[in-house]
């Protein structure tokens, strides 16, 4: 094997795939990168067994075959050379890489071992603008579950309906819901699903990918296409393939959570609320993370409270637009704080029923996107 590529595609390339190399004591050649030439295409891959990466970066072939390296070491090694042209050839148990004035041996394993990443079925697919879901699944994925206890809560949900697609995550103590318009929806008889729980992991790979090639994408590669079958699903974008396993398991129906209606309306700056929740915060019980709100009609007021028998209290006094009737919750504000920080409208609408019923949060005026707090019970 023998090509040559530039040192900021193979930089790139090398980058996007490591991530999911695993130390892993009984198949060790999981923690290398697959690196093919083949057909023209120089094909860098990567899995965990759960899921599987591949980038195809552009070069000159000399001479095809396959080979595997410590992704650690060359990721390392690449990032360091100039902004030139490099030299990759295999020469028995080792790859030679030569850039400018550098040149080293990487000692490597035959690509044998390397276990096959798996293969889709195309048939099933649908496109969304890459910009939009990034910032889907970026609104989404902080509310996952980190406990394995009930696995469909580590994933998120993807729901198909009317040219939509649904993203949910929820930890039970929270929850986020957006939707992202689909561009084009191809689904055969084949595949029944209308929805599917597609691990965390998987997804904070498709982010970082994103994020990484997202500058370099050209006018006509402005959507992402995700391909679908009864227990896989792939990210296909810029020469990237991300491919995992979906997580087996029934999403708990989350809409029954959501309350249709509230008691008390609050539209508030949200510069100024989330710099009240953060002054408040200080003085919150330890382990707790509690804040209060209190709605005051008479005053118009929206009362950003906390107190602490160690520290002290804390009472900011906020005005907006405020109807219905007077009421209060207690809320964690790192979960309200989380919510605030994926919404980008000038003021945010909050929604009470009351402090035994989640608090429903909304950018004003913004529908494709809800947020809901648990309320911590006194």
């Amino acid at each position: 094997m023998k090509f040559i590529s530039l040192q900021d595609n193979l930089k790139k390339g090398i980058s996007v795939v490591s991530h999911v190399t695993s130390k892993n004591i009984n198949l060790p050649i999981l923690n290398n990168i697959l690196i093919k030439a083949k057909d023209n295409n120089i094909e860098l891959l990567a899995t965990n067994l759960e899921i599987g990466i591949s980038h195809t970066v552009r070069g000159k072939i000399e001479k095809e075959g396959e080979f595997t390296v410590d992704s650690k070491i060359i990721n390392d090694y690449i990032s360091l050379l100039p902004s030139e042209k490099v030299s990759i050839e295999k020469k028995e148990e080792e790859l030679v890489v030569e850039c400018s004035n550098y040149k080293t041996k990487i000692k490597g394993e035959s690509a044998k071992e390397f276990p096959l990443l798996p293969t889709i079925n195309k048939n099933n697919y649908l496109t969304v603008s890459i910009d939009e879901f990034k910032k889907a699944l970026s609104q989404v994925v902080f509310a996952v579950s980190s406990s394995e206890a009930r696995i469909e809560l580590a994933g998120i949900l993807f729901s198909f309906e009317n040219n939509h697609l649904t993203l949910v995550a929820t930890d039970s103590y929270r929850l986020a819901e957006k939707q992202a318009k689909i561009n084009k929806f191809n689904k055969t008889d084949d595949f029944s699903e209308d929805k599917i729980i597609v691990p965390a992991r998987t997804i904070q790979e498709v982010l970082r990918a994103v994020s990484n090639l997202n500058d370099d994408l050209g006018s006509t590669e402005k959507e992402i296409t995700i391909y679908l079958s009864e227990n896989q699903i792939m990210f296909s974008f810029d020469s990237t393939e991300i491919i995992s396993r979906l997580i087996s398991g029934q999403y708990p129906d989350y809409k029954q959570i959501i309350p249709q209606k509230s008691e008390t309306k609050v539209i508030v700056n949200r510069q100024e609320f989330v710099r009240a929740i953060k002054a408040s915060a200080i003085f919150s019980k330890s382990g707790i993370n509690d804040i209060h709100l209190l709605v005051d009609i008479k005053k118009n007021e929206l009362v950003v409270s906390s107190i602490s028998g160690q520290t002290g209290e804390s009472v900011i006094n906020l005005t907006g637009d405020i109807s219905g009737k007077d009421n209060d919750i207690t809320l964690n504000f790192r979960y309200l704080l989380d919510g605030l920080n994926n919404i980008n409208t000038e003021k945010i609408n909050l929604r009470i029923v009351n402090n035994n019923t989640p608090c429903l949060v909304r950018g004003d005026k913004e529908e494709s996107y809800l947020y809901i707090v648990m309320p911590i019970r006194q």
